[in-house]
């Protein structure tokens, strides 16, 4: 029975799963959630994720409902390359698994909350930006930049040394949320982010930008709603 993949694009975790399903050629059943619909808010996705968020894996009946959980969990069932995610080097194991903590009130919460109050609130709520907030957190993304540039890169190609590992892939999905939002000069601005965030994107193409087309049509979409919302009373 072919493994059940619920998602949606315009979550960060959604797409790095996906793309990590796609470039491993490993089959699974789409089944998309639209969460600008509410669709995740329904009692029958409920009876599969009780958290009601995305992304969630069935396998068989076994249900994860955590994108690090799911991906560590691929790696190990299908076996794949000790690059993903290291199973007999421990030290390297360690400092993928360093990043994957760390990320959730870093990368995470920061590009995330800057996405949601500069575009996905607004829209919601039908409401001017809020820029104190918009500021506050974007406030922190030079911090998060310099982390992973200086902790955890450091002077390798990827975080977990010469090869791509899953916390590259979730890295580079969340700082991609700042894409549709015009904020992604707050990477881009350094050089060395910059090249590891093209390496990532050209390793992983063409999942990376199928994965990330939604993201795109976004920011298009953006350029025309962005100065409407921020003038808003």
């Amino acid at each position: 029975m072919a493994l059940k993949y619920y998602f949606d694009l315009m979550s960060q975790p959604s797409r790095a799963v996906y793309i990590f399903l796609k470039a491993n050629k490993i089959n699974f059943e789409p089944k998309p959630i639209a969460l600008r619909k509410g669709e995740h808010l329904t009692e029958e996705y409920k009876r599969v994720n009780p958290w009601m968020k995305v992304p969630t894996l069935e396998d068989n009946g076994f249900i994860l409902t955590e994108s690090v959980a799911i991906l560590r969990y691929l790696s190990q069932k299908y076996k794949l390359p000790e690059h993903w995610y290291p199973h007999s080097d421990l030290q390297k194991q360690a400092r993928i698994d360093e990043y994957l903590h760390w990320q959730h009130l870093n990368t995470r919460l920061q590009a995330a909350m800057v996405f949601q109050h500069k575009l996905l609130i607004p829209v919601a709520k039908n409401e001017k930006i809020d820029e104190k907030k918009v500021q506050r957190f974007k406030a922190e993304l030079p911090k998060v930049i310099a982390h992973i540039e200086t902790y955890f890169l450091r002077d390798q190609k990827f975080i977990g040394g010469e090869d791509i590992s899953v916390a590259d892939l979730l890295a580079a999905c969340e700082l991609m949320q700042l894409f549709p939002v015009f904020e992604e000069d707050v990477y881009e601005s350094n050089l060395k982010i910059k090249a590891w965030m093209e390496r990532v994107r050209t390793t992983l193409n063409p999942y990376f930008d199928e994965g990330h087309a939604i993201t795109y049509r976004t920011r298009d979409s953006y350029k025309k709603i962005g100065p409407s919302l921020g003038a808003k009373l």
